[in-house]
This record gives structure tokens, sequence and C-alpha cells, in this order.
């Protein structure tokens, strides 16, 4: 089944050449189908690009997918066009009496300000309470997983000595079981680009979240809350092959401090990538859409 996006949208074209499932919504509409409504809040600057890969994931599924783009009315984006945003994206106040399926909150460059100096927390925290409340399950990602944890359960992040960034192995914790990880491998890789992280002892001090996957070179991984409602991802699996190369090229320009992205480009000129983690970013995604969010959200609110 396919997602359900306008049809000008700059994703759809590109997911068409891909050949990936997308409708429009009027032929959405003559069909006789209850499709999930997932929102997705995208805090990050290169809206148009997060969208798109977000939506490339939502798609590999057999569920219809109806997709709502949010964004923070308290802060302005600089990187995106203000017609793109009044044409394709909804604020808070248009969806706040709205139920939805599932929701992703993405990350933000924001990290190394404390989360009371970000200029949106007032109306993210009112997007926390909105997601608790109307929203089946959210997944948390990369500043806004340390968000969600420093909003919920008051564990807050700390600063690396430097970025950590590039592809790094993760591994399951086996005695979970849990269906959000069912056919990934026991070791798979993930995509990182943060300067802080959170302490798994922190984690661990708090009886209603599981740690699901930890990798020796970044901490934690995947949470959850026990009730599934909340996923905490500290990576970025919807990134595509040069997202990574991008952020490094424009960190290089900017004369910032940073070495390659680990174990991402294939040749000493830092050109090449090969893709070792959208497998395991799919079957995340999917296994989410099914076992989090489909089998337990009702037909009507």
């Amino acid at each position: 089944m396919p997602i359900v996006i306008p049809k000008d949208i700059p994703a759809f074209s590109a997911l068409q050449e891909e050949n990936i499932f997308v409708m429009n919504g009027e032929r959405a509409f003559t069909q006789d189908i209850r499709p999930l409504e997932i929102a997705i809040l995208n805090l990050m600057p290169t809206k148009v690009e997060t969208e798109t890969q977000f939506m490339r994931l939502l798609s590999n599924s057999p569920l219809q997918v109806n997709i709502t783009l949010v964004y923070t009315k308290s802060y302005k984006s600089k990187n995106t066009a203000a017609s793109h945003l009044d044409r394709f994206y909804k604020n808070f106040d248009d969806i706040k009496d709205k139920h939805f399926d599932g929701m992703i909150i993405t990350g933000a460059p924001v990290e190394t300000l404390e989360f009371e100096e970000v200029k949106y927390w007032e109306e993210l925290k009112k997007l926390f309470d909105y997601a608790d409340r109307k929203v089946t399950s959210t997944i948390y990602i990369c500043w806004g997983a340390q968000a969600a944890l420093y909003y919920y359960y008051g564990i807050n992040k700390r600063l690396l000595p430097e970025k950590l960034f590039g592809v790094f192995p993760h591994k399951k914790f086996l005695e979970q079981h849990d269906p959000l990880l069912k056919g990934i491998d026991d070791v798979f890789n993930m995509p990182h680009s943060r300067h802080t992280t959170i302490d798994e002892a922190d984690v661990d001090k708090v009886s209603e979240l599981v740690r699901l996957s930890h990798s020796d070179y970044t901490g934690l991984s995947i949470a959850k809350s026990r009730d599934n409602k909340k996923i905490f991802l500290t990576g970025h699996m919807e990134y595509d092959r040069y997202t990574l190369k991008k952020e490094y090229e424009r960190d290089l320009a900017k004369g910032l401090p940073i070495k390659p992205p680990f174990h991402y480009f294939t040749d000493d000129s830092c050109t090449e990538v090969d893709v070792t983690w959208t497998s395991a970013a799919n079957l995340f995604y999917t296994n989410w859409l099914n076992y989090y969010v489909y089998q337990v959200t009702p037909y009507r609110f």
C-alpha cells in the first residue's frame, strides 16, 4: 500500500522515480480503507530532504499511510521557503484537536543549547503533551529523543568531547525479543551525527524505560517506554546515501573541526559511499507501523 501525500510536494516525484508507491489524496479517497494517520514534526533545517527520507521509509509497508507534516510556529525556518511550509505543513494549532495513529519527531541542530534555551521549547513541550494524549505511538529521533527523555523522565544530555559522526555498528539486546527489531540482524548499522549523548545508566534508573540496542561507540541507540507509546532513537536511520557527506562538506566549508565520518566513505578521496543501514531502517519502520501502530490503534478515535 502507498503513502498518501500531495501530488505537488517535492517528495512525490522523487519517490515515484525510485518506483516507490505513492498516491495523491483524490485517488486515496476512492478506496474503502481506513489509512493510518502519521504526523511528522520536522525540526530539521533541511526540511524537504528530511520529509522525503521519512516518506521513503513509511512507504515500505502494505498499509496505506496518510502523512501530515508539522512545523513549529514559534520558530521561522531559515532554510525552507515559507511558501513550502504554508502549502504542505500544519502547526500545532491546526492539529491539536486531531488524533494520530503515529508520530515522528525529528532531530534538530540545537543540541549544544540547554533545552530551555531553544526558541521553540515551550511549543515543543505542548507537542510532547499532545503526543502523550492523542498519539498511539511516537518515535523521537536524535535531539528529539534527548529532549523527550529530558521532558518526560528528567534525563539530561551530556556534551561529548568531539562530534559523534559516522555509521556505527549496534547490538540488539536479544533477551528483549521486541517486535520493533523483528528481522533485524543481531548487529546492524546506524548513522549518527551529534555533539551530545545520553548516559545509559540514567536510562536504566527509570523503570518505565527499556533499552533495546547499544553500541560500544555511541552508547544507547534504541530504547522505548514499556507501554510502547514512546520510541527513542539516538541516531538517524532515515539518512540517505549522501546525507553524512553533505554534512561533512558543510562543516569543512565552515572551517569547523570535523573528521571524516566513521565507517562511511569507501575511498581516500571521501567521495564514494556504500550504504549499510537502509535494510535495518526499512525493517524498523515497517515493524513500528505494524506492531506498535496498526495492530493497536482503534479504527475510530
